[in-house]
């Protein structure tokens, strides 16, 4: 039977050499746009024999399909690493530097605890230091190291711990805080992070250069104890700026990054000495240096900030300039720091300042009659047991005359053991220092200094809305009628009440409120003798007046502000572009009624309750005024010199007597001649308290200050004197206490030459030189 014929087997199926054919299926198109490289693998795979296909398919298949996965992640991270603003690496919070007026450093606010370095003002040895700790192949990857995560891959399985992140992905991390809040065991949020991580140093390595990225990074660095960036790092640890480190300062620093809680040098110097030996042998194996140099390194000495500055102090002056600053700058420039701030304080006499104040105060509770807290007493209590401090304390501040710049603000004894500030924040009665200002209202209705008035005891009804109140003199005596300026000089209350009667309250009240009391005075009587509250600022603002011929210059703290470029933010340009002073002024008190009052307060630092001025060493012209107030509460002296007023006050945060005979004389009045006499040492002299108000030759009453009369030359009330021309009477304002045979005096014929000075008021020997206290309010009936 003849088989039918079929056609041979392909032999060429079972030959290895044989040409392969095309698979005979044909993928779809939505199949081949999807899975294109599956298709591609088998494609390229399907010439192989079967165990090398079957191979190449079980390892290619997972590859493929974590490319796919490994392009899913890069989109998401990718479009979720577009959410974050790469501009914050610009923009590092750091602290600003406030320095005083000759360049020294006071102390750093604001932003974080970090000062901006640029790359190339850093040692090198610190950058070689870093890139052999972190990231030795920094500039021969890109965003991420795969020969680094394959290393750490290994040492992981090895059972040691290591890290492949680069410093871009640290930098990206630290400035975006991706580990905030993140707990160990946190698996998947870990992987989360660090894919984030990637797409961001992704983003920053194509966005930046590798110095700007090393740049950033190395003033991120957080270097434990809230310090961030090389800079800070630098001054904090090792007191020098980063390009002054040494090989073996920059591996100590480089090697506690990893740990710099664990191997901070004031914490255990050992463990970061052990740290900088681990990174110069890093440094070897890089190539960094050699092993000489390594072997050098490690025989130098670390020589840390001592432990005695490695504390941040508290400062008066710093605390008030950062509330000026609060008042000048928008919130942006504060939060974003790196702002350098020219104060007009000068650290010398501020330091003179804050030791003479405590140096007295010192003194005064070795007293004998001390009988409350002693500043070593408090200090002596364990810390759980210390309260605020309730020793003696006191304030002091001085002003420059001619512009208003504020050199010192002492507002305590230590402002590590009490942040108040007495200077600024501290209202208490001013006593007697409020009288000069009395007297200048009244010399501008037209009082004179040789004007008699009574010191004789007050008549019920005679002081105007005082009713029966009947103040004394500080001595309990009373004396007959006197020149206005003994008034003053001696700091008789009585005499002063009528003078500020005399002037009106609604007038002295305007003298205050012009001079720059921020409290208005009260509308009492009582008022004249200070019975009402000031601070040692207003105070020492206030009195610059008088050296000043009446203008008074806005006190202020800060001369300019630059921004981290250099840009000047303050005081800033007007339309023309011209810088705008931070000097303002304007006329306060009449010219020569404040120059009257200037001589007077001479005669008080010469003859009257500040006489022991030059008795303390202080020889050079100059003019004050003391305060007491009642049961030695607060004592005061408020002086100036040609150039600088101060105001110092000595007393207790809650009012109770000092001590007894605590006069502003005996407390306060020391500290202002230590703190004058190291002021004009430094520069700021004491010069003549010159004046430039014009004055005319006037013959006066001494009864009613109106220009005198022939009656008043037949009564000898008349005299001569030389007037300030602004305050000059005119010829028609006659004496009206002796209008008989009233006749204006030809004072052509009177033979005054034009230089002559004025007639000094005589020290009053019937009365004995004592201080003067202010009464209680309690004896003012209310009306």
């Amino acid at each position: 039977m003849k088989m039918p014929k079929r056609n041979p087997p392909d032999a060429n199926r079972f030959r290895s050499d044989a040409p392969a054919s095309a698979p005979s299926r044909v993928p779809s198109a939505a199949s081949l746009l999807f899975f294109w490289p599956f298709h591609l693998l088998n494609l390229l795979t399907w010439p192989l024999g079967l165990p090398l296909k079957l191979f190449a398919r079980v390892v290619g298949y997972p590859v493929v399909a974590g490319l796919y996965g490994a392009g899913f992640l890069a989109v998401v991270y990718g479009l979720r690493s577009q959410g974050y603003d790469l501009s914050k690496v610009h923009a590092m919070p750091e602290r600003s530097i406030i320095l005083d007026r000759q360049g020294e450093e006071i102390g750093r606010i604001h932003g974080e605890k970090r000062s901006l370095v640029p790359l190339d003002q850093v040692s090198e040895n610190f950058r070689k230091a870093i890139l052999a700790r972190e990231d030795e192949r920094f500039y021969k990857h890109g965003a991420f190291d795969t020969i680094g995560i394959g290393r750490a891959l290994l040492k992981n399985i090895q059972g040691k711990k290591e890290g492949a992140s680069t410093i871009t992905q640290q930098l990206a991390s630290d400035i975006f805080q991706l580990k905030a809040g993140e707990k160990r065991g946190q698996t998947l949020r870990q992987i989360d992070r660090k894919l984030l991580e990637i797409a961001l140093a992704v983003r920053l390595e194509s966005a930046m250069e590798k110095d700007a990225i090393l740049g950033a990074y190395i003033n991120q660095i957080n270097w434990g104890r809230q310090i961030k960036g090389i800079g800070e790092a630098s001054r904090i640890y090792f007191e020098k700026h980063p390009a002054e480190l040494t090989l073996s300062e920059s591996a100590l620093l480089a090697g506690i990054v990893r740990g710099p809680d664990a191997f901070n040098p004031f914490r255990s110097i050992d463990a970061a000495i052990n740290e900088r030996n681990t990174t110069l042998g890093r440094m070897v194996t890089a190539g960094a240096i050699t092993q000489a140099e390594a072997d050098k390194a490690k025989l130098e000495p670390i020589e840390v900030r001592p432990k005695g500055r490695r504390e941040t102090h508290e400062s008066y002056a710093l605390e008030q300039i950062r509330r000026e600053l609060e008042i000048i700058l928008e919130d942006e420039n504060i939060e974003l720091g790196g702002l350098t701030i020219t104060s007009t304080i000068d650290l010398r006499i501020q330091r003179k300042g804050e030791e003479a104040l405590d140096k007295k105060l010192r003194e005064v509770e070795r007293y004998s009659g001390y009988q409350h807290q002693t500043r070593t007493a408090w200090k002596a209590l364990p810390d759980g047991k210390r309260e605020e401090p309730e020793y003696i304390q006191g304030a002091a501040a001085v002003v420059e005359n001619r512009t208003g710049a504020v050199l010192a603000v002492v507002g305590g004894r230590d402002a590590d053991e009490s942040h108040f500030n007495r200077a600024t924040q501290a209202s208490r009665q001013i006593g007697s220092l409020f009288k000069p200002f009395v007297y200048l209202a009244a010399f501008d209705r037209g009082l004179r200094p040789n004007t008699s008035i009574s010191d004789g005891p007050l008549q019920p009804g005679e002081i105007k809305g005082a009713g029966n109140w009947r103040p004394h003199n500080s001595d309990g005596k009373f004396g007959g009628m006197l020149p206005i300026s003994t008034g003053l000089v001696r700091s008789r209350n009585t005499m002063s009440v009528r003078v500020g009667n005399y002037a009106g309250i609604d007038r002295v009240q305007e003298v205050a409120r012009m001079a720059g009391f921020a409290t208005p005075m009260p509308d009492s009587p009582v008022s004249f003798l200070g019975s009402w509250e000031a601070t040692p600022w207003e105070v020492a603002s206030a009195y610059t007046i008088f050296p000043n011929d009446g203008i008074r210059y806005r006190p202020y703290l800060i001369s300019e502000i630059k921004d981290r470029d250099g840009n000047i933010l303050y005081p800033g340009k007007d339309e023309k572009g011209h810088p705008i002073s931070p000097q303002l002024s304007y006329p306060a008190a009449k010219a020569g009624s404040a120059w009257s009052i200037s001589r007077i307060l001479n005669e008080v630092a010469t003859h009257g309750t500040a006489a022991s001025i030059s008795r303390l060493g202080f020889d050079k012209p100059c003019g004050g005024k003391t305060g007491t107030t009642n049961d030695f509460k607060d004592a005061w002296f408020t002086g100036y010199t040609s150039t600088l007023t101060c105001c110092v006050w000595v007393g207790f945060d809650t009012p109770k007597k000092t001590i007894q005979g605590g006069y502003g004389s005996a407390l306060s009045l020391p500290i202002w001649v230590d703190i004058m006499k190291t002021a004009d040492r430094l520069g700021y002299k004491a010069g003549k308290l010159n004046s430039r108000v014009n004055l005319v030759n006037m013959e006066l009453c001494h009864l009613s200050s109106k220009r005198a009369t022939a009656g008043c030359r037949e009564a000898h009330t008349n005299y001569t004197d030389q007037v300030p021309a602004d305050i000059a009477l005119p010829d028609n304002d006659l004496c009206p206490i002796h209008p008989a045979r009233a006749q204006p005096v030809d004072e052509s014929a009177v033979s005054v030459p034009a230089a002559m000075p004025v007639p000094e008021a005589q020290p009053l020997k019937a009365i004995p030189v004592e201080e003067d206290q202010d009464i209680p309010l309690r004896a003012i009936p209310v009306e």
